[in-house]
């Protein structure tokens, strides 16, 4: 392309800097975009992807440095991008670049491959020995990818928000493209927003009522992985905070992706399934000094990023707390603006329910310091349209780890309760006490502040780690075919692998993980917190013991469902055992229990046991086995009366435990997954009697369940 200059034939006039972005209206499009330190700013206009613009237009810098334009007779799935002038000294922090074509960062849709060909989205010329401070003048117009406008109408057919309570919730992780991407998914539409929707029965079907999606937004794939033949699965490399991932789009046409993530929502919120999106703000997939400039990096460095110094200059470099390049610069304000507008783009049009923020306490920062009282806190809870949605945190980066910390009305991934659970069943020494804090909603981290056990997300499993078959037939991680020699993902697991390294024929061993297995899923789905599992956990998905399938797109990471066919006794069992979780009131009270009485027998409502009714010694190293009392007689509840009595034992051994005794109550069996198959636990109202009801013994490493009526 020559060098940049304006020629168009379009009767442009000055814009408003009102609403940065696009915005659409009868008579054409008005372009805003926001650059402190540039000297111009030019908006290209495509016809076609591959081709030379029809149009460059010179934008308007208002007095707050936002450059804006309004063009007449532009429409919807228009091809544009944005070329900034200005100093390329990246000692300085500035590294604009003319030549490189730049995506809008409230581009809604983006049309193009996000792979670095022939170097071309650098800014710098690779393999310089000046690295970064070289200066790439080759011009990517062609290559790089494009922005489209997009018309944000869409016919909801009167279809409304579930709005779920979150005691109420029974979350699903999920990652979208993999749920369908197999050939075992047998849709018409694998590995895309219209595929995922062929497949909401299997979620409605197991009791789910909201879906956390692994990061949809567009994201890019690094260099480093596209050169070892692999690339970014799972989508933490965002470059479109407003833009649905393209490529999971069915129809490929320019801007498609916006009406087909919109038809998937539409479709899970008429299954009564709400939509949390994990969204990635700590950082971008522009990386460091030496990633791509795509975007943020050459329209105002300095702005939308976190800078430090070095030897070659006070901002050259970039700050990392997110281990992925560098830090999104969150404390700037006009880096909050574009966040805080994302979200509500989001809630507002895309009708999402709520949010999972990554490495979340990057985010509320105060001269880099996490603070409670941060502009990205209170700006939230002042919002009337955030304020509304679900606020889920991961709340830990690679500097602070702050569970329990966040604010009030936001639920955090609790990784106490993840590691704990984890411990305890499989029998390690010294856990029962602390299980005991995770299992009635992490008092400890919640209570004072008047947060609730729901703020709790409780999980065993994620995408970051094993799945919960490989859990329990893995002790070591297995990460070769990820191409760094098995040093990538974390080593400490708390995994056994029940006395084989893998797959095995041994049906004792095989009886031993599927019997742990329905433990975990007992220690996720009854206790009080927000359980989220793992998507394909229900039916024994594996990765073949890699913990970190961050670039495994492929089978290792697509959810085969056949899987679902040869499982689908467990499959049953999780089914049923959420169903017993919604049964029973007192398993999702809003408030922590106190312990005080609730009725004229005397007993609390919730009250610990041993093996003999006797008071647990907590602070025993060696205990594995204890019991949980629950008083609901006095509740109010639609099945009436009733008490339930839980024992667990991570012990290798029987044990026999005595059972309390209630003028006019008989114990019935409800839950031991000591049983083998789908009868592990009973249909309502098919429980068994116990038959003597003063004592039960219960199997090693098992957990039972038991109805008092």
């Amino acid at each position: 392309m020559p060098e940049l200059t304006v020629k168009t034939k379009k009767k442009i006039t000055a814009g408003s800097s009102t609403f940065l972005g696009v915005t659409l209206n009868e008579e054409g499009a008005n372009f805003a975009i926001y650059s402190r330190h540039a000297q111009a700013v030019f908006l290209l206009l495509f016809d076609k992807p591959g081709s030379e613009p029809t149009d460059i237009i010179a934008l308007q810098r208002d007095p707050e440095f936002i450059w804006r334009i309004f063009v007449p007779g532009v429409t919807a799935g228009q091809l544009y991008g944005y070329k900034v002038r200005g100093e390329y000294n990246p000692r300085l922090g500035l590294r604009f670049n003319e030549h490189k074509l730049l995506l809008d960062p409230y581009g809604k849709a983006f049309h193009g491959n996000f792979q670095n060909q022939d170097n071309l989205l650098l800014g710098y010329f690779a393999g310089s020995p000046q690295a970064d401070l070289s200066f790439d003048s080759r011009d990517n117009t062609a290559a790089a990818p494009k922005s489209v406008i997009v018309d944000d109408a869409f016919d909801w057919d009167g279809v409304e928000k579930p709005n779920i309570p979150i005691e109420k919730l029974i979350l699903y992780e999920t990652h979208l493209k993999g749920f369908t991407a197999h050939p075992a998914s047998r849709v018409r539409h694998r590995g895309t927003y219209l595929g995922f929707a062929e497949k909401i029965h299997h979620l409605k079907n197991l009791g789910i009522n909201a879906v956390e999606f692994l990061p949809v937004n567009q994201f890019y794939h690094r260099d480093g992985l596209t050169r070892l033949g692999l690339r970014d699965y799972w989508g933490y490399n965002s470059v479109g905070f407003f833009a649905p991932e393209n490529s999971y789009a069915y129809n490929q046409t320019p801007g498609a992706a916006v009406a087909e993530f919109k038809t998937l929502v539409k479709a899970l919120h008429k299954a009564g399934i709400e939509v949390i999106l994990d969204v990635v703000f700590n950082h971008t997939g522009e990386g460091d000094e030496l990633g791509p400039t795509l975007c943020f990096r050459g329209i105002d460095n300095p702005s939308y990023y976190a800078l430090r110094p070095s030897a070659d200059g006070p901002a050259r470099l970039y700050v990392d707390d997110a281990g992925c390049g560098n830090t999104f610069h969150v404390e700037n304000p006009t880096a909050l603006r574009l966040v805080l507008d994302a979200l509500r783009y989001w809630a507002v049009y895309m009708r999402v329910d709520g949010f999972r923020f990554d490495l979340a306490s990057i985010l509320p920062r105060v001269q880099g310091k996490y603070s409670k009282k941060s502009p990205f806190f209170e700006t939230i809870a002042e919002d009337p349209i955030l304020k509304k949605v679900k606020l889920i945190a991961e709340p830990w980066d690679l500097t602070t780890y702050q569970v329990g910390n966040f604010p009030l009305d936001w639920a955090e991934w609790n990784g106490k309760f993840r590691d704990t659970a984890r411990k305890f069943l499989k029998g390690d020494y010294g856990q029962a006490k602390e299980f005991s804090y995770r299992l009635t909603g992490s008092p400890d981290l919640y209570h004072d502040d008047g947060r609730t056990p729901y703020d709790s997300i409780n999980f065993i499993t994620c995408h970051d780690g094993f799945t919960l078959n490989d859990l329990y037939s893995y002790n070591d991680k297995h990460n070769q075919a990820n191409g760094e020699n098995n040093r990538d993902g974390s080593n400490e697991n708390f995994s056994w692998n029940c006395g084989a390294e893998g797959p095995t024929s041994d049906d004792n061993i095989l009886r031993l993980r599927e019997q742990l297995i329905k433990n975990a899923f007992c220690a996720l789905l009854i206790p009080l917190g927000t359980p989220m599992i793992y998507g394909g956990d229900e039916f024994r998905r594996t990765q073949n013991g890699n913990n970190n399938a961050y670039c495994q797109d492929n089978d290792l990471s697509w959810f085969n469902w056949d899987l679902a066919l040869e499982n689908a006794d467990l499959i049953l069992f999780v089914k049923k055992l959420i169903a017993f979780r919604r049964r029973y009131p007192i398993l999702q009270t809003r408030k922590f229990m106190p312990g005080q009485n609730l009725n004229f027998d005397q007993i609390k409502n919730m009250i610990w046991f041993g093996e003999n009714l006797n008071r647990v010694n907590w602070d025993d190293p060696g205990l594995k086995t204890f019991c949980c009392h629950l008083d609901d007689t006095q509740g109010g509840s639609a099945v009436g009366p009733y008490h339930l009595f839980f024992i667990l034992n991570a012990d290798h051994q029987l044990r026999r435990i005595a059972l309390p005794k209630f003028p006019g109550t008989l114990w019935y069996r409800g839950l031991d997954t000591a049983i083998r198959g789908g009868e592990a636990i009973a249909d309502f109202g098919k429980e068994q009697k116990l038959d003597p009801a003063d004592y039960y013994f219960v199997n090693p490493r098992s957990v039972v369940g038991l109805l008092g009526k």
